[in-house]
């Protein structure tokens, strides 16, 4: 099934599996010839159909549990696209990737580079910075749009994150609507989208993707504008210097605005209660529930309940992130064990005289063990005191031990996250 948007970009779908096999644009292929554009890693078999009106086309994959979509529009060289998934992959992991040609599309993001050995992985950003990413080339850009709604049926919240890019033999472009890499919720199913793939002559696209066309298309599990409400609300009470957002989420669905001011305004939800979330920086810092009716504007205020005990000293901010710790400039697009990290350590830090930035954001039994902290105590602050560790993940059963002393305390037990990394 070849789709021509009669703006330069020509689309050639399989018609047995639903597979992009051929992106033409003004002439350039852009489409791998091993491997393909699909969903998850091809869906095997299934029943693509078409049909244009009003000068849309819009491509139906269905399988048993997939319903996927791709619209074009005439005059646009994108591929709107939505997904609706009754149920998760069997592999556990939901994603649209784009197995682009390297020749043509030479330029991912350096540290996703993975051809050739010398890095693992590819580029992680939480979903709540990443609406636009995109590899290019010689006059010519490929890039996913994720606006608006998009996240909503996903899961993980405002700072999940996953693989966006990786260059191997082909550049890869993805976007994962649900995974197992990091999970902390269970799986939502539904509508996912819409999303975008986007070709341009290399400049990158606004994320404000106007999708309001669809709304008439009559897509499985789409919710349109007027099947939507609002949420507004304020909040008082968190650290000055550290970012607030708030999130909401039910089983159906989540959302997040950034908090400015004491105030914020979340629109386009669907109906329904939510578990409305203060995050301060990235940690919880209190809760509310709150509901939502189409047309409508509801509101609700919130305040922190985070406990905020006096500090004799602290290393880092009580952000919910590693910022400013060693090599946490570099954990979002290489992996720990990448050669262009700095060395993990051991590392002895000294209280008042070290740098935030020589303490290791991660801790490997097998690589940085210990981490010695050295604090010299005045009279006054000898006595019962408390070492808090605040943690963002544990994998593989891993957990902070300290010994102050001759002292060595109990082995916590993590949070047991079904995790890779």
């Amino acid at each position: 099934m070849v789709v021509d948007s009669g703006a330069g970009l020509v689309t050639t779908i399989n018609t047995a599996n639903g597979d992009i096999t051929s992106l033409v644009y003004n002439g350039k292929q852009l489409q791998d010839s091993s491997k393909f554009t699909q969903l998850s890693s091809g869906l095997g078999s299934a029943t693509v159909t078409s049909s244009v009106v009003n000068s849309i086309a819009t491509i139906k994959i269905t399988t048993s549990t997939i319903t996927h979509y791709y619209i074009v529009k005439s005059g646009e060289n994108t591929l709107y696209i939505g997904t609706y998934a009754s149920a998760e992959p069997d592999v556990g992991e939901l994603r649209f990737i784009a197995r682009l040609s390297k020749s043509a599309l030479p330029n991912g993001i350096a540290a996703s580079e993975v051809d050739g050995g010398t890095a693992i992985e590819g580029s992680d950003v939480p979903f709540i910075r990443d609406q636009v990413h995109g590899v290019t080339g010689s006059g010519v850009g490929a890039y996913m749009i994720i606006p608006g709604v998009s996240y909503e049926t996903s899961s993980g919240g405002p700072f999940f994150r996953d693989i966006n890019n990786q260059g191997s033999a082909q550049q890869e472009l993805y976007w994962y609507m649900n995974s197992n890499h990091e999970q902390t919720e269970s799986y939502r199913t539904g509508f996912f989208g819409p999303y975008a793939l986007a070709i341009t002559s290399g400049s990158a696209p606004s994320a404000s993707l106007d999708t309001s066309f669809m709304d008439s298309l009559g897509l499985q599990g789409y919710v349109p504008a007027s099947g939507r409400g609002t949420v507004t609300g304020s909040y008082s009470g968190t650290l000055s210097g550290v970012g607030v957002t708030i999130g909401f989420k039910n089983s159906a669905a989540q959302y997040w605005v950034a908090g400015s001011g004491g105030s914020f305004t979340r629109t386009s939800m669907k109906p329904g209660t939510y578990t409305v979330t203060l995050y301060q920086g990235e940690p919880e810092a209190g809760t509310g529930s709150v509901s939502v009716s189409a047309g409508s504007t509801s509101s609700i205020t919130l305040t922190p309940s985070l406990n905020k005990p006096s500090t004799i000293w602290s290393i880092g901010t009580v952000d919910g992130t590693p910022s400013g710790f060693l090599n946490a400039d570099k954990i979002e697009t290489m992996h720990p064990s990448d050669s262009r990290m700095s060395s993990w350590g051991p590392v002895t830090f000294t209280i008042g005289s070290s740098s935030v930035g020589s303490f290791p954001m991660a801790q490997f039994k097998g690589v940085n063990n210990p981490t010695t902290i050295k604090w010299t105590a005045s009279s006054s602050q000898i006595g019962a005191r408390t070492l808090r560790i605040r943690t963002t993940e544990a994998f593989a059963g891993g957990r902070p031990q300290i010994t102050v002393n001759s002292w060595t305390s109990s082995a916590p037990t993590p949070t047991n996250i079904d995790s890779r990394g």
